[in-house]
């Protein structure tokens, strides 16, 4: 069972939540377990029925939704239904706080918070950095852009949801996060899956390389600490290990693959971008110093 963050019901605050997909009825039954009065509506009634066996209320259209609670929560298909949804209903929710968890653009997010103050709605822009089993977990992270004032005022409620993260004012850093980190467990996705390939090839098992790959990560995270000091400071010393040494690193890694039958396309771009770099001169800079290329 997950650790929930529970609300002393007692004190619980009401709260609506609008898209009861398989991420909103996530989110509306950890509300419901932490002991908040929730009212829930979607475009299918029948998919509120569960909820409503728990003890949710089930709002007859969307402007009874947005009505019967302050802290209103929607995550529906994109951002296009949302504004569907709401905009007819933009004097309902003046006042109240919309916290929009739909996924889409940093752009969209922006011009949603921009509607949302033009009307004297309360706006913030979230990002659910798990999947619908790990809603209501503690150890799960949930970012808010848009408005420290109001998830301060709130955290408590959205803390059920799991950890709330702030991300300050600016209403698009939590789908910008959110498309950036989507990307870092990709690559994080291929590069295990590549090596644990590699040595599967000799006959280890996933589960074995995988205990051994996990104490690895916490050894390249602590290189990422160091390298975004460089990054920002925009400066690269290669005090660790340089490009150079990491290209020859690399080609051992292509050479055990090829013996394996193992496809290489995956290392052969990171030698690729290494390259890329010797030949600009930079060989004997650390690999935080690859990040300009990604910039061009």
């Amino acid at each position: 069972m997950n650790e929930q963050n529970v609300s002393t019901p007692a004190t619980a605050a009401p709260v609506t939540v609008i898209g009861l997909g398989l991420m909103g009825a996530a989110l509306a039954d950890a509300f419901l377990t932490a002991g908040h009065p929730t009212t829930v509506w979607n475009r299918t009634p029948g998919k509120a029925d569960p909820l409503v066996g728990r003890g949710a209320v089930r709002a007859a259209d969307v402007a009874g939704a947005v009505t019967a609670s302050e802290l209103v929560v929607v995550c529906v298909l994109d951002y296009a239904a949302v504004r569907e949804l709401l905009d007819p209903l933009a004097e309902s929710l003046r006042g109240r706080v919309l916290v929009n968890l739909t996924t889409g653009s940093p752009e969209q997010a922006r011009e949603t918070a921009d509607w949302a103050a033009a009307h004297g709605i309360g706006y913030l822009d979230g990002g659910i950095m798990t999947t619908p089993p790990g809603v209501g977990d503690s150890s799960n992270m949930i970012l808010y852009a848009g408005g420290p004032e109001l998830l301060a005022r709130h955290r408590a409620t959205l803390a059920v949801l799991g950890d709330p993260v702030d991300l300050g004012a600016d209403a698009g850093l939590a789908s910008l996060y959110d498309a950036g980190l989507l990307g870092l467990m990709w690559s994080v996705f291929g590069g295990w899956l590549h090596a644990t390939a590699l040595a599967g090839a000799d006959g280890v098992a996933a589960k074995d390389f995988t205990a051994v790959a996990n104490r690895w990560l916490s050894t390249v995270s602590w290189f990422m600490s160091g390298y975004a000091e460089q990054i920002d400071a925009g400066e690269y010393p290669g005090e660790d290990a340089t490009i150079d040494v990491q290209v020859a690193a690399i080609e051992h890694l292509l050479h055990a693959g090829e013996a394996r039958g193992v496809d290489g396309r995956l290392p052969r771009l990171h030698l690729e971008l290494m390259r890329a770099a010797v030949e600009a001169g930079h060989g004997g800079d650390s690999y935080a110093r690859i990040i300009e290329t990604f910039r061009k």
